[in-house]
């Protein structure tokens, strides 16, 4: 949701799976904005270990538009890195603990439009009004694997394109401080063996905004 030049953003959420994010921004000038985000898992459940780690960079435009300037559109590009792990445990027949790993690298390459609005709503709390934000962000990314292991032996990579919508709400705290609930899912477009859609997204966390205008 930038602005104007100057404007930083920083945010942090969680999943219910344990999915640990972070997002920051910032704006370079009055239409062109970096970003940089990071996201990782270390979930240790009694069938399956899972791990995960990319970090993403972009750059692109934003705007503001409406009769009161009040909505932002969002258009970036970038590029990102990251590495997941799996192992599955099972018994055999004689009741023994046995283990299936399964390693991967790849390289991720995304579009993505970002589109929010001030609306002239606010949640209400005994005497307290909080505004509310709402936005949409869509992205599309081609993901291809560099590396794919099977219990240490390599296997033929994967690749896959997958569309992923995104729906966020903001319950402004203060001027600076919001609390951000977001719900999305996502598509694969291939029918890969391995590379495939994850589970649907539903994380809460805060976003921390320095510098812009008001939008009210």
């Amino acid at each position: 949701m930038f602005t104007e030049e100057g404007e930083l953003s920083a945010a942090g959420h969680i999943t219910p799976k344990g999915n640990i994010t972070f997002n920051t921004a910032y704006a370079v000038s009055d239409h062109f904005g970096v970003l940089l985000n990071g996201s990782m898992l270390n979930s240790e459940r009694k069938k399956r270990d899972f791990r995960h780690n990319l970090i993403e960079a972009a750059g692109g435009y934003f705007t503001t538009f409406g009769p009161q300037q009040n909505r932002v559109l969002e258009i970036y590009g970038g590029y990102g890195k990251g590495s997941s792990d799996r192992t599955e445990k099972t018994r055999n027949e004689l009741g023994e603990p046995a283990f299936e790993r399964f390693e991967s690298n790849f390289n991720k390459y995304f579009v993505q439009v970002n589109f929010s609005s001030k609306r002239k709503r606010t949640f209400k709390l005994w005497n307290w009004e909080y505004p509310l934000n709402y936005g949409t962000v869509l992205r599309g990314s081609y993901i291809n694997m560099t590396k794919y292991l099977h219990n240490g032996i390599a296997e033929p990579t994967e690749s896959n394109i997958f569309l992923e919508p995104i729906f966020f709400t903001r319950l402004t705290l203060n001027p600076s401080v919001q609390l951000q609930y977001t719900s999305g899912t996502t598509i694969g477009l291939k029918n890969g063996k391995t590379l495939t859609a994850a589970y649907s997204v539903f994380s809460i966390g805060f976003v921390i905004n320095v510098g812009g205008r008001s939008l009210n």
